[in-house]
């Protein structure tokens, strides 16, 4: 039984469920509690939860990062809200040289079950300090996972997910998704962390995408369907663990790989993709592997420039149509 809801919504339905299924869940960062969230992803919650269970913080990341990582040692399951992913940067001590160390340190007698939820990328007028797509950075670290949901039922089933697991998680998302809406599985059972998703069969070209690329690339492929090119679409949902068997099979039957993600080129988990399939597909690989990605400038604040430098579905339709050409 499903139930159409906004990203949004599900964001807070998985964070109600977290909380009324679990009592050791606690939530707590910048106006998350009597303000609602600064996106309204737990409106609600703190009326119906209280003080005890969600809760705000002063404006320090590093704090609030600490103190999750000291809950989560002591037997909690803490979600720590960071506003906006960018802000993450101020913290990345805690992140990664604590948290995400935490059990290899301890050699197994710590570990740090807990939840980092914030949002990123780009938005109409947001400057470059409120714009940073940031999975590579933390898709570097060893001992984090990594989550990037693309729909309603992702953004639900991966942030439950994400509060059960054992590993610390980074659960990012594209606030640019926040409004969208679909179907969500609200008594599905809890989902195993991992797993890339083929969203869209085809035979031609591959296109990995996650995050907002995964709409986008989808409106590539129905761009494409028109010109006669059928393109295969992979959700890969999780960065680490990442599923890259699925890629490896659909390339072996396409022959050609795109790679879209909204953040910067030059680092970009794109890079991580395209080494792997040349590395492990080399042989089944008609062309070389694409990647659509920002340039490597600051996201700027004017919707002009930024119309220049984001992203879309046809830049990913130009590189399929380049791919398979050659």
């Amino acid at each position: 039984m499903s139930e159409s809801l906004r990203y949004i919504q599900a964001v807070n339905a998985a964070l109600a469920w977290a909380l009324d299924s679990r009592s050791d869940t606690v939530y707590f960062g910048e106006d998350v509690a009597l303000p609602g969230g600064p996106f309204g992803a737990t409106k609600g919650l703190h009326k119906r939860f209280g003080s005890d269970r969600i809760f705000d913080t002063p404006i320090s990341e590093t704090g609030f990062l600490g103190m999750a990582l000291g809950a989560a040692m002591t037997g909690l399951r803490p979600i720590a809200e960071i506003m906006y992913a960018d802000f993450s940067f101020v913290a990345m001590d805690q992140i990664v040289n604590q948290i995400a160390t935490i059990r290899y340190s301890s050699a197994g007698r710590w570990k740090a079950p807990l939840v980092i939820r914030m949002q990123q990328g780009y938005s109409p007028g947001a400057c470059a300090q409120h714009s940073h797509s940031v999975e590579a950075y933390f898709a570097h670290t060893p001992g984090l996972r990594v989550a990037l949901p693309s729909t309603p039922d992702d953004a639900y089933q991966m942030l439950r997910t994400a509060v059960t697991s054992d590993d610390p998680v980074v659960v990012a998302e594209a606030r640019m998704l926040y409004p969208t809406r679909g179907p969500v599985r609200a008594d599905a059972p809890v989902e195993p962390i991992g797993g890339a998703r083929v969203v869209r069969d085809g035979r031609d070209a591959t296109v990995v995408a996650w995050s907002r690329m995964v709409p986008a690339a989808l409106a590539a492929a129905d761009q494409l369907a028109a010109e006669g090119f059928e393109t295969e679409v992979i959700d890969l949902r999780w960065l680490n663990p990442l599923d890259f068997d699925t890629v490896g099979a659909s390339v072996s039957r396409t022959g050609r790989l795109v790679v879209a993600h909204e953040a910067n080129l030059t680092g970009g988990f794109g890079a991580e993709i395209a080494a792997r399939a040349t590395s492990e597909c080399f042989a089944d690989l008609k062309a070389p592997v694409a990647r659509v990605a920002a340039p490597d400038v600051p996201m700027p604040a004017a919707p002009a420039l930024q119309k220049a430098v984001v992203p879309e579905a046809e830049h990913v339709a130009e590189a399929v149509r380049a791919t398979v050409r050659r």
